[in-house]
């Protein structure tokens, strides 16, 4: 018979092995998906609008061959033709598990209906959040102040002035026609989520068009506001963004932020990845141009 001195021991390396083989499972898997920006044009530069669809359809079968729980689109899925959207959407459709979209600047050319854009995309409203397990996930708008995004006329128009104005007192050079900024009234609807979830003790991922850090040319019109508000909750535990096609890595106060490189790059080269959330870190694992990151959970 066994002694009980070596069945302990036995249920003991036991457990640790089953303890290790559950921690080393990601919480959460995510696709992540950026700049696809197709358009049915020929190359400009090193922008190769058609061989999007191929990358496309390319990253699906992947993110769904790697299983991914859901996959998050950072905007920017079409280049300059509202026309050219249901080509993006209908491939899309074909993700084994849902994808939260966002909006990207260049899907708001020739586009007079914010709402009606948003409700293409099968957005919940202009910036939303969710929930997966321990985690809450925010979907920023960071077009929502901006030139292209329809704000003549309104409130929102001057909120872009004031945007403008402090850049250029501030001496900085991110005041390009392409990017844009959230308003007072989303900022403080992130500030709620963020309060609630820091009570509630739940972690929270970012995610937005514009990135916030790095501060390059490409960043949010109010990317230091947004960025003070998220480093005073410890509930933030990470920022994933696109619209900068070349990618970048920074980290602000302890928040690792990542801009994630852009589909529509090269003719042939893919750029998308896949975003395993584990409970002490998550790692972008790159496909393509799509750098590696990973990031200690603080």
């Amino acid at each position: 018979m066994m002694s009980s001195v070596l069945k302990c021991s036995l249920l003991g390396v036991l457990s640790l092995l089953l303890l290790s083989v559950a921690y080393s499972q990601p919480l959460v898997r995510i696709g992540i998906i950026a700049d696809i920006q197709y358009g049915d044009i020929d190359p400009a530069g090193t922008r190769y609008y058609r061989n999007s669809l191929k990358k496309l359809e390319d990253c699906i079968a992947d993110l769904n061959s790697e299983k991914v729980n859901f996959s998050v689109n950072l905007g920017d899925l079409v280049d300059r033709n509202p026309a050219d959207m249901e080509a993006v959407l209908t491939r899309l459709k074909t993700l084994d598990r849902k994808v939260y979209n966002t909006t990207g600047n260049h899907d708001y050319v020739g586009i007079t209906d914010n709402k009606a854009l948003y409700s293409q995309l099968g957005m919940p409203g202009e910036y939303y959040s969710f929930r997966y397990g321990k985690w809450l996930f925010i979907m920023l708008n960071t077009n929502e102040i901006a030139s292209y995004a329809n704000v003549a006329g309104s409130g929102k128009e001057k909120e872009l002035a004031g945007a403008l104005e402090r850049i250029k007192r501030n001496g900085r050079n991110n005041d390009k026609s392409w990017n844009g900024a959230i308003s007072e009234k989303q900022m403080k609807w992130l500030t709620k989520l963020l309060k609630k979830a820091d009570r509630k003790n739940v972690n929270v991922m970012v995610f937005s068009h514009h990135p916030l850090f790095p501060a390059k040319e490409f960043t949010a019109l109010n990317d230091r506001e947004i960025l003070e508000t998220l480093a005073s909750f410890s509930c933030v535990k990470g920022v994933i963004s696109g619209h900068h096609h070349v990618g970048a890595f920074g980290t602000y106060k302890g928040i690792p932020c990542i801009t994630t490189e852009g589909m529509v790059e090269t003719e042939s080269s893919n750029a998308y990845g896949v975003l395993d959330i584990y409970e002490d870190k998550f790692v972008l694992q790159g496909r393509g141009r799509t750098v590696t990151h990973e990031a200690g959970i603080r």
